[in-house]
Parts: C-alpha cells; sequence; structure tokens
C-alpha cells in the first residue's frame, strides 16, 4: 500500500521548527524478521556464546545469516544477526539476557 505524499513516516527526523513532542517512535508489526547487532569483547567463545543466548528466544536462527566484523585493533566483535521476532516481551527477554553475561558492550 503506498502513502500519500504529503504525510511523512513517523521515522523521518524532525527538521527544524518541528515540534519533537508530536514524533512517535516507529513503530514494530510482529511477527517479522528483526536484525541485531551485538557489540562486545572479541574473545574465542564470543559468538558461539550470544548465538546460544540468541537461540533461547529464536530457536528457528539460521547461523548460516549471521555476519561478524571485528573492531579495527581487534579489541571489540560485533554480530549482525536476524531473528524472527514475535513481540516485545521476547525482545526485551534477548536484550537482557546478552548483557548480563557482562561481555555485550551494546545491543542495537
Amino acid at each position: 500500500m503506498s502513502r500519500p505524499s504529503s504525510q511523512k513516516p513517523a521515522a523521518i527526523l524532525s527538521s527544524p521548527g518541528d515540534d519533537k513532542k508530536t514524533q512517535e517512535a516507529p513503530k514494530i508489526e510482529f511477527p517479522c524478521d528483526y536484525g541485531i547487532k551485538i557489540v562486545g569483547n572479541n574473545d574465542v567463545e564470543f559468538d558461539r556464546d550470544m548465538l546460544d543466548i540468541v537461540e533461547r528466544f529464536s530457536p528457528e536462527l539460521d547461523r548460516s545469516r549471521v555476519t561478524h566484523r571485528d573492531s579495527r585493533n581487534g579489541k571489540y566483535r560485533s554480530l549482525h544477526v536476524t531473528i524472527y521476532a514475535t513481540g516485545e516481551e521476547q525482545l526485551n527477554g534477548l536484550f537482557v539476557a546478552l548483557k548480563a553475561t557482562g561481555r555485550v558492550q551494546m545491543v542495537l
């Protein structure tokens, strides 16, 4: 379905003069594919341990679609995963579990 050209999407950043109080956060329509970036200290078991946690919340995770990248100096590693998100409760639980490891710097 196309959107009328006079209506701007909720995710557009406000421009000067816009009332920021009227801006709404983008709504996620569940269920959906949902991309997550997990950033943490680079160590041998980081990928395996983080993906084990992700699979507890999204058992159908396709590990072949997971990508990773090391920081320039090799201290940090980021994992990019796509899960099948069923609701906010699932996402919140996943984010809490990842951060609870003490090895995750950021989840985006």
